[in-house]
């Protein structure tokens, strides 16, 4: 995972900073977060649904549409994402999937208490972040380069997609 993590550091430096320029204190530029992420999330929750190890973590598009509606929008149509169905593809889009979740814990310290927060509330359990890693560098272990290059390809896809989707907002 430390190689992801290094492969990408760049790209996922850009989308910090994207979504880091919302005041999430403000309902108006909470929405515009919320939005974005509304035409990333879902998107990329069901191109990694494909990979078993997935469908075993709980999803948060639903709880992303839920604030929106909270919020008087109605949820955004998601970009278009089809950056390929191997399981090495899959692997990477989950890592930022599930990245972007302990980014939110961050995050939901600065949403403003009578604005919705069930999508950035949504936390790992206990002990779940130490298991996806796990199951990354499990996945990874003994795969040649052609195998890494697509797990990082899909990782960088995945924050091509949540870069645009800020863009978009």
């Amino acid at each position: 995972m430390t190689m992801l993590r290094e492969a990408t550091g760049g790209a996922h430096e850009a989308v910090d900073a994207a979504f880091g320029a919302h005041d999430l204190a403000t309902p108006a530029a909470y929405r515009r977060f919320l939005l974005a992420h509304g035409r990333a999330v879902p998107a990329a929750e069901r191109v990694m649904a494909a990979l078993p190890f997935a469908r075993t973590l709980p999803t948060r598009a639903a709880l992303l549409a839920s604030d929106l509606t909270a919020m008087g929008v109605a949820s955004p149509d998601p970009l278009p994402f089809a950056p390929g169905d191997d399981e090495a593809t899959l692997w990477g889009v989950l890592y930022v999937v599930e990245g972007s979740r302990l980014g939110g814990v961050l995050l939901a310290r600065q949403v403003a208490p009578e604005l919705p927060g069930r999508y950035l509330g949504a936390i790992h359990a206990s002990g779940q972040w130490r298991a996806i890693r796990a199951a990354l560098d499990e996945a990874a272990a003994g795969k040649d380069d052609d195998w890494t290059a697509r797990m990082i390809a899909g990782a960088l896809a995945t924050f091509t997609l949540y870069a645009a989707a800020a863009g978009a907002s």
